[in-house]
Parts: C-alpha cells; sequence; structure tokens
C-alpha cells in the first residue's frame, strides 16, 4: 500500500498539470446537459466567502518586506511558492498577509471579526440549478468580477453554451461590466446598476440633467448647459479620465445667477457632472429593471445562494483544509462536481414512483 503522502505529493507535484478535477467537474455537467437540465438560458453569477485554513494571528502586516526563502523544509512551502509566482508587484499590497496561506485575503462581515478568506465563485443555469462552472479567487469584490468573465467564456468554449441573461447583485453592475455584458457578449445584464450620482441630501441628483449626444453635452434642471471644454484647442482631446469617465462642468456665471443654485451646488461655485463613457450600458441595465423578466430574475438569483448554504451546512465546507490557489481550487471543484451528482440523482436518475412503492 502507497503511504499517504505518496497521494499528496502526486496530487500537487506530477499530476497538478492534468487538472484532473476540472475533468472530473466538466463531466459532470455535460451529463446535466445531456439529461436536459441545463437551459442555457439564464446564469446567475454569485460569490460565497470561505475560512482559509490561516489563523488570524500568523500574520505580518502588508507593507512590510518579508523573506519567504525560508520554511518549515529548508525552503518555501507549497502555498507560498504559488503566492510568489503569481505576486503582481504593480498592485497595491494588501491590509495583512498570512504567513500560513499568503495568497488568501483578510476580510470580515459587519460586527464580526476579521479572517483569511477564499472565494467560490459559481456560474449557475438557473433552469435545474446545475452549477456550469466555478473559480476559486482571492476574497476580493473585482477579483470575483473578472472571474465571471473568465468563466462565461470558459462555459462558452467548452460547452457551446451562451446565456441570453446573466443574473447578479450590484457587486456586478458597475460600469465596466455592464458594457462587457451589453457591448461585447450581448448578454442581457440582469443586475442592479451601481449608481453613486443619486443623491438623498435634497439636491438634484445626476439623472435630473438630461444628456445630448449630439452635442455631448448635459442641461441642468435650469436650462443652462453643461459642457466639457468651452474654449478650443490646436490639439486634440479625447475628454476621458484615466477612470473612463467624463467630467461636465457648468458655467460659474450661470449657477451664481440660478435661483435653484441652493437645490443644485449650495457649496460650490458651479455644477459638476461625471458621465461614465459605458452609460449607454447602465441604461440599458436600468431599463431591465422595469420589465416582468427582471422580477423573475431577481427570484431566479435565490437558487445560487440555496447552493451556498447547502455547500456549508450539508456539506460543511465552511473552512478550507488545503492551502494556496490550488488547494482552493481543488475543493471548490471537488464540491461543485459533488452538487451537480445530487442534482443528478434526484431530478434526472430518480426511479419511477412504481419501483419506490414496490
Amino acid at each position: 500500500m502507497p503511504d499517504h503522502s505518496t497521494f499528496s505529493k502526486n496530487r500537487h507535484g506530477r499530476f497538478r498539470e492534468a487538472d484532473i478535477l476540472r475533468h472530473v467537474f466538466e463531466t459532470t455537467v455535460q451529463t446535466c446537459m445531456a439529461s436536459g437540465l441545463v437551459g442555457g438560458e439564464g446564469f446567475a453569477a454569485d460569490a460565497s466567502i470561505i475560512r482559509a485554513n490561516a489563523n488570524r494571528q500568523n500574520s505580518i502586516p502588508g507593507g512590510d518586506d518579508h523573506d519567504w526563502t525560508d520554511g518549515p523544509g529548508g525552503g518555501p512551502s507549497r502555498p507560498v511558492r504559488e503566492y510568489l509566482a503569481a505576486l503582481d508587484r504593480d498592485a497595491p499590497p494588501p491590509k495583512d498577509i498570512s504567513l500560513s496561506d499568503p495568497a488568501s485575503r483578510l476580510t470580515a462581515a459587519v460586527g464580526k471579526p476579521a479572517f483569511f478568506g477564499w472565494s467560490t465563485n459559481y456560474l449557475v443555469d438557473v433552469k435545474s440549478s446545475v452549477i456550469m462552472d466555478v473559480a476559486a479567487t482571492p476574497a476580493v469584490r473585482s477579483a470575483e468580477v473578472d472571474s465571471t468573465k473568465v468563466m462565461i467564456d470558459r462555459v462558452q468554449e467548452r460547452f457551446g453554451v451562451k446565456p441570453k441573461r446573466l443574473i447578479g447583485d450590484t457587486a456586478y453592475g458597475t460600469a465596466e461590466m455592464l458594457a462587457w455584458m451589453v457591448e461585447e457578449k450581448g448578454i442581457e445584464p440582469h443586475v442592479p446598476v451601481w449608481e453613486k450620482g443619486e443623491r438623498t441630501d435634497g439636491t438634484f441628483s445626476r439623472s435630473e440633467f438630461a444628456f445630448d449626444e449630439v452635442s455631448n453635452t448635459l442641461t441642468c434642471p435650469g436650462g443652462k448647459r453643461l459642457q466639457q471644454y468651452r474654449y478650443p484647442r490646436n490639439f486634440e482631446r479625447s475628454g476621458v479620465t484615466k477612470a473612463n469617465q467624463r467630467i461636465y462642468r457648468a458655467r460659474k456665471f450661470d449657477c451664481g445667477s440660478c435661483g435653484l443654485k441652493e437645490k443644485c451646488c449650495p457649496g460650490q461655485p458651479m455644477r459638476k457632472i461625471i458621465r461614465s463613457v459605458h452609460e449607454a450600458s447602465r441604461e440599458i441595465a436600468r431599463r431591465f429593471r422595469e420589465t416582468p423578466e427582471y422580477l423573475q430574475s431577481r427570484r431566479d438569483r435565490k437558487k445560487i445562494e440555496m447552493l451556498f448554504a447547502h455547500l456549508k451546512r450539508i456539506l460543511k465546507l465552511d473552512r478550507l483544509r488545503l492551502r494556496g490557489p490550488t488547494g482552493a481550487h481543488d475543493e471548490f471543484t471537488l464540491a461543485a462536481a459533488a452538487q451537480n451528482l445530487r442534482k443528478l440523482a434526484m431530478l434526472a436518475f430518480r426511479p419511477p414512483l412504481a419501483a419506490q412503492a414496490a
């Protein structure tokens, strides 16, 4: 009989590049598709945070330099090697880094102590709650959103399925994500738009300024125009900031003599409006909110929440046992495959009622 360490070394060594667990998971997806459990019309995307196998006390500040060359076995451990291999030197360092699992990220719910965690990202077909793809990312919102793009492209490449609509929460309603869905993929965004221009202090919100696409100007409730530039230059200007936004400003003279100034910009000499270059995609997402299909999508979104509840309460995956990106990938992929097999057993291979009675 081989020693138990042989299985671990083979899993993290000679068989790592084969990604056998991904093959097992995709086989369950293909079986679900062959059994008619996948509709392909609507997908739901979401992420759930799972505790990492890392102690909160065994960490260092993210800004400190640390010598990773030393370890228990005379060198860095596998999670540390994976962290160093994927390290982005240009990205800002995290607040704290775990010495056990440095690729995990410190996170916390409201009113609860912080912990190191990973995010399991699901892409679910809403017909029968079949998990079409799964991805492991650090517990960072931007990484969770980016993983959805990877999963949709991968499902389209592997299975030839692209959803008509994508369901998600506000985290997936950023301007860049909506533009990717609408302009690049042709997917209906059934997600709430990430709004930052609406005001609650009684002053005019951004939506109360009418935009004219032909003249590239905004008109305020007082009838005055907001422009990007008022004086010509002998060079071409794109008018787009590094954040992919356009800034429109009113004239100081117009705002100073306006009777609506106290309801528009009481603390500023003139009103300024920031508008995304992807505002057209954001407007399409807003229009979907008024449709019956959007209300159905809100109900369909509960199915992915039920899968996360089953993952933590029934399968007991509320804390990882393996460390590093590959460890999180292995556990999340196996858990998703188990949930798909359970769905197959319940819906596709359930014996007839007559056989059960006999």
